[in-house]
């Protein structure tokens, strides 16, 4: 039987957790079980990620968004009372990995979805390295290759730039890092991809002539749990299932 320290320290030792500065909790957030036979991973721990995790009798909720955050409220009511709850009435552990997550190499979010769409990794850069820069299998135009990123992910991206520009080098950081395009467009990147979109990156794409793809913050972070949690369960033979939401966001 693998305990629930056995995974904690696994996961912190893979993903280095101690080398991020971050604005979550990295490891467990609820205790629950003490021995772990079932792990079900998500994105977020949403109320629909614990409910899952509950029908499936798993003793880990696995997720990259855990539900404590720097500058949220410190009281438990309402909808953090409701997933809390729930997670102690089933005696569910719930472990989050944010940032390190994000960055591991192979498991990480940004490692996974290159990997999905075909980009060959050069060098990874900018704040806690969270940043990628590398090229596409081949050289395409904007169009198609944000055809691609729709094909891939089952979303439409939100594209801003030129779609018959070739496409040569690509950036790119998960998530909500749209902050990071400048960096991108520094280092000589053709675009850059990232979750979401501010009304600011309109005009620096336009103006920069830097395309700008935001491919969606959950479509673009789907990968790594699910990539820790088979991992997991390789390492220890623990049963994994995941859990996706129709999140449009």
């Amino acid at each position: 039987m693998t305990t629930r320290q056995e995974i904690l320290a696994w996961c912190d030792a893979t993903l280095q957790t101690a080398a991020y500065k971050d604005y979550a909790p990295n490891g467990l957030q609820v205790e629950g079980k003490e021995n772990v036979a079932k792990i079900a991973t998500s994105v977020t721990a949403s109320k629909a990620a614990v409910d899952f995790a509950a029908a499936e009798q798993a003793d880990l909720l696995l997720v990259h968004h855990g539900m404590f955050w720097k500058s949220e409220p410190l009281t438990i009511t309402g909808w953090k009372k409701a997933r809390i709850e729930a997670l102690l009435r089933h005696q569910i552990n719930m472990a989050g990995y944010h940032l390190p997550l994000d960055g591991h190499a192979e498991l990480g979010n940004n490692a996974q979805l290159a990997m999905r769409l075909g980009w060959i990794t050069e060098a990874r850069f900018g704040e806690q390295n969270l940043l990628n820069i590398g090229r596409p299998e081949k050289v395409q135009t904007l169009a198609q290759f944000a055809d691609g990123i729709e094909a891939a992910l089952a979303r439409k991206p939100v594209v801003v730039g030129d779609l018959s520009k070739e496409i040569k080098k690509v950036a790119w950081c998960t998530g909500g890092a749209q902050g990071f395009f400048q960096e991108a467009i520094d280092a000589g990147a053709d675009v850059y991809v990232t979750g979401e979109i501010s009304e600011a990156q309109y005009h620096l794409a336009n103006e920069t002539g830097v395309a700008f793809v935001s491919a969606g913050h959950h479509a673009t972070e789907r990968y790594g749990v699910r990539a820790l949690g088979d991992a997991l369960a390789q390492h220890f033979g623990v049963a994994v299932c995941h859990f996706d939401e129709n999140n449009p966001a």
